[in-house]
Protein backbone atom coordinates (compact mmCIF):
# COMPACT_ATOMS: atom_id res chain seq x y z
CA UNK A 1 0.00 0.00 0.00
CA UNK A 2 1.67 3.30 -0.89
CA UNK A 3 2.65 5.62 1.98
CA UNK A 4 0.79 9.24 3.12
CA UNK A 5 3.29 12.04 3.41
CA UNK A 6 2.87 12.03 6.99
CA UNK A 7 3.83 7.80 7.04
CA UNK A 8 7.17 8.95 4.76
CA UNK A 9 7.62 11.82 7.46
CA UNK A 10 7.21 9.67 10.76
CA UNK A 11 9.54 6.96 9.01
CA UNK A 12 11.87 9.36 7.83
CA UNK A 13 12.47 10.81 11.24
CA UNK A 14 13.10 6.83 13.13
CA UNK A 15 16.41 7.36 11.07
CA UNK A 16 17.06 11.17 10.99
CA UNK A 17 17.36 13.89 13.13
CA UNK A 18 19.58 16.03 11.56
CA UNK A 19 17.53 19.42 10.59
CA UNK A 20 20.04 20.03 7.78
CA UNK A 21 19.39 16.87 6.03
CA UNK A 22 15.64 17.23 6.66
CA UNK A 23 15.69 20.79 4.91
CA UNK A 24 17.77 19.03 2.13
CA UNK A 25 14.47 16.08 2.29
CA UNK A 26 12.00 18.77 1.89
CA UNK A 27 13.95 20.92 -1.03
CA UNK A 28 14.01 17.35 -2.89
CA UNK A 29 10.25 16.59 -1.95
CA UNK A 30 9.49 20.40 -3.69
CA UNK A 31 11.73 19.61 -6.84
CA UNK A 32 10.12 15.97 -7.41
CA UNK A 33 6.52 17.42 -6.63
CA UNK A 34 7.29 20.65 -9.22
CA UNK A 35 8.49 18.33 -11.67
CA UNK A 36 5.37 15.97 -11.32
CA UNK A 37 2.52 18.62 -11.69
CA UNK A 38 4.72 19.66 -15.09
CA UNK A 39 4.44 16.40 -16.62
CA UNK A 40 1.40 15.25 -15.87
CA UNK A 41 2.68 12.73 -12.95
CA UNK A 42 1.28 12.07 -9.20
CA UNK A 43 3.24 14.90 -7.21
CA UNK A 44 1.91 12.73 -4.05
CA UNK A 45 3.93 9.95 -5.14
CA UNK A 46 7.03 11.70 -6.69
CA UNK A 47 7.15 14.13 -3.36
CA UNK A 48 6.91 11.14 -1.10
CA UNK A 49 10.00 9.48 -2.99
CA UNK A 50 12.20 12.89 -3.04
CA UNK A 51 11.21 12.94 0.55
CA UNK A 52 12.70 9.82 2.12
CA UNK A 53 15.30 9.16 -0.90
CA UNK A 54 18.35 10.00 2.03
CA UNK A 55 16.55 8.11 4.87
CA UNK A 56 20.10 5.80 5.67
CA UNK A 57 21.87 8.08 4.79
CA UNK A 58 22.34 9.47 8.36
CA UNK A 59 22.67 5.69 9.94
CA UNK A 60 24.39 4.73 7.39
CA UNK A 61 26.34 6.68 5.42
CA UNK A 62 28.73 3.84 4.16
CA UNK A 63 26.03 1.85 3.49
CA UNK A 64 23.91 4.84 1.80
CA UNK A 65 20.93 3.42 -0.73
CA UNK A 66 21.66 -0.42 -0.15
CA UNK A 67 20.57 0.41 3.33
CA UNK A 68 17.30 2.11 2.35
CA UNK A 69 15.48 -1.11 0.86
CA UNK A 70 15.19 -3.05 3.47
CA UNK A 71 14.13 0.06 5.83
CA UNK A 72 11.18 0.89 3.09
CA UNK A 73 10.85 -3.00 2.20
CA UNK A 74 10.15 -3.67 6.16
CA UNK A 75 7.80 -0.22 6.15
CA UNK A 76 5.71 -2.00 3.94
CA UNK A 77 6.62 0.21 0.71
CA UNK A 78 6.15 -0.24 -2.81
CA UNK A 79 8.82 -1.40 -5.56
CA UNK A 80 8.40 1.50 -7.39
CA UNK A 81 8.89 3.91 -4.77
CA UNK A 82 12.12 1.62 -3.58
CA UNK A 83 13.65 1.31 -6.75
CA UNK A 84 13.16 4.86 -7.45
CA UNK A 85 15.06 5.84 -3.99
CA UNK A 86 17.91 3.45 -4.59
CA UNK A 87 18.35 4.38 -8.06
CA UNK A 88 19.39 7.68 -7.21
CA UNK A 89 22.45 6.84 -5.65
CA UNK A 90 23.51 5.34 -9.35
CA UNK A 91 27.05 5.20 -10.38
CA UNK A 92 27.81 6.54 -6.95
CA UNK A 93 26.92 4.03 -4.70
CA UNK A 94 24.54 1.59 -6.37
CA UNK A 95 24.14 0.00 -9.82
CA UNK A 96 20.51 0.50 -10.31
CA UNK A 97 20.02 2.76 -12.90
CA UNK A 98 17.06 5.30 -13.29
CA UNK A 99 14.65 4.25 -15.81
CA UNK A 100 11.11 5.78 -15.17
CA UNK A 101 10.87 9.73 -15.15
CA UNK A 102 10.54 9.60 -11.48
CA UNK A 103 14.19 7.69 -11.06
CA UNK A 104 15.57 10.36 -13.87
CA UNK A 105 13.80 13.42 -11.98
CA UNK A 106 15.33 12.32 -8.39
CA UNK A 107 18.65 11.53 -9.97
CA UNK A 108 18.64 14.96 -11.72
CA UNK A 109 17.75 17.18 -8.87
CA UNK A 110 19.42 15.47 -5.70
CA UNK A 111 22.72 17.24 -6.28
CA UNK A 112 21.34 20.11 -7.62
CA UNK A 113 18.57 21.02 -4.76
CA UNK A 114 21.98 21.35 -2.31
CA UNK A 115 24.17 22.71 -5.39
CA UNK A 116 21.31 25.63 -5.16
CA UNK A 117 21.23 25.80 -1.53
CA UNK A 118 24.72 27.01 -1.46
CA UNK A 119 24.71 29.52 -4.40
CA UNK A 120 21.33 30.76 -2.19
CA UNK A 121 23.49 30.95 1.45
CA UNK A 122 26.27 32.84 -0.50
CA UNK A 123 24.09 35.42 -1.61
CA UNK A 124 23.43 38.79 0.15
CA UNK A 125 19.81 38.02 0.81
CA UNK A 126 20.36 34.27 1.90
CA UNK A 127 17.62 33.35 -0.43
CA UNK A 128 16.31 31.62 -3.42
CA UNK A 129 14.02 34.49 -4.19
CA UNK A 130 16.10 35.92 -5.95
CA UNK A 131 18.75 33.74 -6.97
CA UNK A 132 18.81 33.08 -10.95
CA UNK A 133 20.13 31.00 -13.21
CA UNK A 134 22.98 32.63 -14.65
CA UNK A 135 24.37 32.90 -10.48
CA UNK A 136 24.48 29.43 -10.55
CA UNK A 137 25.78 28.66 -13.33
CA UNK A 138 28.70 31.50 -12.51
CA UNK A 139 28.94 29.27 -9.61
CA UNK A 140 28.87 25.92 -11.35
CA UNK A 141 31.74 26.95 -13.05
CA UNK A 142 34.02 27.56 -10.02
CA UNK A 143 35.42 23.62 -9.23
CA UNK A 144 35.95 24.90 -4.69
CA UNK A 145 32.50 26.19 -4.80
CA UNK A 146 30.28 23.48 -3.02
CA UNK A 147 33.16 21.21 -4.47
CA UNK A 148 31.28 17.67 -2.72
CA UNK A 149 28.16 18.19 -5.28
CA UNK A 150 28.79 16.30 -8.69
CA UNK A 151 28.07 18.28 -11.45
CA UNK A 152 28.76 15.30 -13.97
CA UNK A 153 26.14 13.53 -12.51
CA UNK A 154 23.43 17.13 -12.43
CA UNK A 155 24.54 17.14 -15.94
CA UNK A 156 23.64 13.86 -16.95
CA UNK A 157 20.54 13.95 -15.03
CA UNK A 158 19.46 16.44 -17.28
CA UNK A 159 20.59 15.14 -20.39
CA UNK A 160 18.61 11.81 -19.18
CA UNK A 161 15.73 14.17 -18.95
CA UNK A 162 16.41 15.63 -22.41
CA UNK A 163 16.48 19.45 -20.56
CA UNK A 164 19.16 21.81 -20.80
CA UNK A 165 20.89 22.36 -17.77
CA UNK A 166 20.11 26.05 -17.62
CA UNK A 167 16.29 24.51 -17.71
CA UNK A 168 16.94 21.86 -14.66
CA UNK A 169 18.66 24.68 -12.80
CA UNK A 170 15.72 27.03 -13.67
CA UNK A 171 12.77 24.60 -12.51
CA UNK A 172 14.43 23.47 -9.32
CA UNK A 173 14.94 27.24 -8.30
CA UNK A 174 10.97 27.56 -8.66
CA UNK A 175 10.00 24.49 -7.13
CA UNK A 176 12.12 25.49 -4.14
CA UNK A 177 11.12 29.34 -3.69
CA UNK A 178 7.35 27.48 -3.45
CA UNK A 179 9.00 26.50 0.03
CA UNK A 180 11.77 29.10 1.25
CA UNK A 181 11.05 29.46 4.60
CA UNK A 182 10.82 25.55 5.35
CA UNK A 183 13.80 25.60 4.00
CA UNK A 184 15.54 28.85 5.62
CA UNK A 185 16.55 30.39 2.02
Amino acid sequence: MAPTRTEAEQLWRQYNSDEALWRHALSVEAAMRHFAEKNGEDADVWGIVGLVHDIDYEQFPQEHCVKARPILEDAGWPEEYIRAVVSHGWGLVTDVEPLTAMEKTLYAVDELTGFISACALVRPSKSVMDLEVKSVKKKWKTPAFAAGVSREVIENGADRLGLSLDDLIGETILAMRKIAPAIGL
